[in-house]
């Protein structure tokens, strides 16, 4: 069973940076694509990041490219969001998400119904 939980999220400056953490609970993280979506209010889920079950493939949203890093542990269970040169755009609630078939088809990484746990969210917010 999939049990995420978000942390890092909080109020910066622009041009400011912050890490998120996800880190689960389950005993099978490392078989695990994982992504990070966001969401601003009144405004869909998008996707920002995402990486396959051993961090040798990552694909990212041309809007944090070059920005944002997506990484993981799984010795910690744990997937990582690094977000650096922070926009006023990018103020939304993050959210980790898993994909427990372990698969990382480009067709189809960006799409919030390829995975089927959620974390809570976590909010980021950036001043201007």
């Amino acid at each position: 069973q999939v049990q995420l939980v978000e942390s890092g999220g909080g109020l910066v400056q622009a041009g400011g940076s912050l890490r998120l953490s996800c880190t689960d609970s389950g005993r099978t993280f490392r078989n695990y694509a994982m992504g990070w979506f966001r969401q601003a209010p009144g405004k869909e889920r998008q996707f920002v990041a995402a990486l396959n079950w051993i961090g040798s493939s990552v694909r990212y949203a041309d809007s944090v490219k070059g920005r944002f890093t997506i990484s993981r542990d799984n010795a910690k269970n744990t997937v990582y969001l690094q977000m650096n040169s922070l926009k006023p755009e990018d103020t939304a609630v993050y959210y980790c998400a898993a994909d427990t078939s372990g698969s990382f088809d480009s067709s189809n990484y960006a799409y919030t119904w390829k995975y089927d746990g959620w974390g809570q969210g976590t909010q980021v917010t950036v001043s201007s």
